[in-house]
């Protein structure tokens, strides 16, 4: 299971855990200072439709099924979640190197 987040009463997404993040900066320390970032900057963000993600994130690859892959520590790492924009939640499906990334199907995990 990934990570939740869900908005709370102000409209900013609520993080329920951060530990699929966690354990993989432990495995890989070179990128732990990124996944901090990007999970403080998703804490405060009002991500209620893809554009918005675009403009903070132009590199942000949008798919299919409410996929979005996030390029971390210069596109070293891949960062996809899934968002039900309705609920404002947010679950992580998957975090890896980049050639980790190119052996699976983003639209599928």
């Amino acid at each position: 299971m990934g990570t939740l987040f869900i908005f709370d009463e102000n409209g900013y997404l609520r993080v329920i855990a951060k530990k699929v993040l966690r354990d993989f900066w432990t495995k890989h320390p070179d990128c732990e200072q990124q996944l901090k970032a990007w999970y403080r900057e998703a804490e405060d963000a009002d991500w209620r439709e893809p554009k918005i993600i675009k403009q903070n994130y132009p590199s942000a690859s949008i798919l299919e099924e409410n996929r979005v892959v996030f390029n971390i520590k210069g596109n070293h790492y891949r960062l996809i979640v899934r968002i039900n924009y309705d609920y404002g939640m947010v679950w992580i499906r998957f975090i890896g190197t980049h050639a980790a990334y190119d052996k699976i199907d983003a639209t599928k995990i």
